[in-house]
């Protein structure tokens, strides 16, 4: 028996019109049973300002709930723009996981998910999987840039930088650094994850579209530095795409331009060989020689055993800085980030 192709539909609902000229904003309504509410909905917030014929643009934050920087740049730039200054459309979800974001978490206190490992969603599953379905389905294919605002949360601290995914296509590569060396955070890291085939900046990238993502800052906190980072860079992409008027602002302090990095090397990543308490020797931004001490796993629970040293694997720069003490095995301590490439 030949078998059938899932045409089921969002289940979520929404009063915006997309091809409307003007501004909009208003909510994407997850419906979500629950203890006391059986009709209840989540109300995800979104606005689109469209002023007509021109490029399409995503810019999205609160992906992940504890990263704090992109929610107040997007909602700021929504409040602000005038749809009579835009040529195209900007979309903009300031707080894609809600609930998350309103607890201060990563994970979705609803079903539990990553929702930057749910792309491209499931129309019959769970909150994340019916939101990412609808933003995968709905919202990518009308656009042809994303940007995706990400810091580094709880868990770590990042190196201001916009990010992007390796392709084997060397001028979408070069686009992308195009598109990233206009946002002009201080550094570029294109960089092959450990899991990224599920994200919005993958998803986009399947949808045709000019992707880049963020990590502007973490530890649980907003850096305020950041925060303007992402004004200004958000700004910048809507110049360099012809969507407002202006000349992209990319000087950087001391001068020069973004730094193109990448993270290709497996020993760019150092994960914690077993339980314990870190104590790292490093800051974001550092230079760093493979072999030399990268800090201390302690074991404060057990008296008679001693700390043991961790050393870096690779020469370069911290990209990623740990944010919070206790490690498990398997956790990434440090993520190393080296001078581009190319192939």
């Amino acid at each position: 028996m030949a078998r059938t192709v899932d045409t089921f539909k969002s289940r979520i609902f929404h009063d915006i019109d997309f091809d409307k000229p003007g501004k909009q904003t208003g909510y994407l309504r997850v419906p979500q049973s629950r203890d006391g509410g059986a009709w209840s909905t989540i109300e995800v917030p979104i606005a689109v300002v469209n002023g007509g014929k021109g490029p399409a643009v995503l810019f999205t934050g609160g992906v992940h709930g504890d990263e704090y920087e992109g929610q107040i740049a997007i909602s700021r730039l929504a409040r602000r723009l005038d749809p009579q200054s835009v040529q195209g459309k900007i979309i903009m979800l300031p707080a894609v996981d809600l609930p998350a974001a309103l607890a201060g978490r990563r994970m979705c206190p609803i079903d539990g998910r990553d929702f930057n490992r749910c792309m491209p969603g499931d129309a019959r599953g769970s909150f994340c999987q019916m939101l990412a379905h609808f933003i995968d389905s709905t919202i990518m294919p009308q656009v042809e840039v994303s940007v995706d605002v990400h810091s580094a949360g709880n868990s770590m601290e990042a190196a201001l930088c916009s990010i992007m995914h390796w392709v084997d296509d060397a001028k979408i590569i070069e686009r992308t650094q195009a598109l990233a060396e206009n946002f002009a955070a201080p550094f570029n890291v294109v960089f092959w994850g450990v899991d990224e085939t599920a994200t919005v900046a993958a998803a986009a990238e399947r949808h045709g579209a000019l992707s880049i993502s963020t990590e502007i800052g973490g530890y649980g906190r907003v850096r305020p530095d950041a925060v303007r980072i992402a004004e200004r860079g958000l700004d910048n992409v809507l110049k360099w795409m012809g969507i407002i008027e202006g000349t992209p602002d990319i000087s950087q302090p001391g001068g020069g331009r973004t730094r193109q990095m990448m993270v290709r090397d497996q020993r760019s990543y150092l994960f914690a060989p077993s339980d314990g308490l870190f104590e790292p020797c490093f800051l974001p931004e550092q230079k760093i020689r493979a072999g030399e001490l990268a800090g201390y796993l302690h074991f404060v629970e057990e008296w008679e055993r001693q700390s043991q040293p961790i050393e870096f694997g690779i020469d370069g720069t911290i990209w990623m800085a740990p944010g919070s003490g206790r490690v498990k095995k398997g956790d990434v301590m440090a993520v190393i980030m080296q001078d581009f490439a190319g192939a």
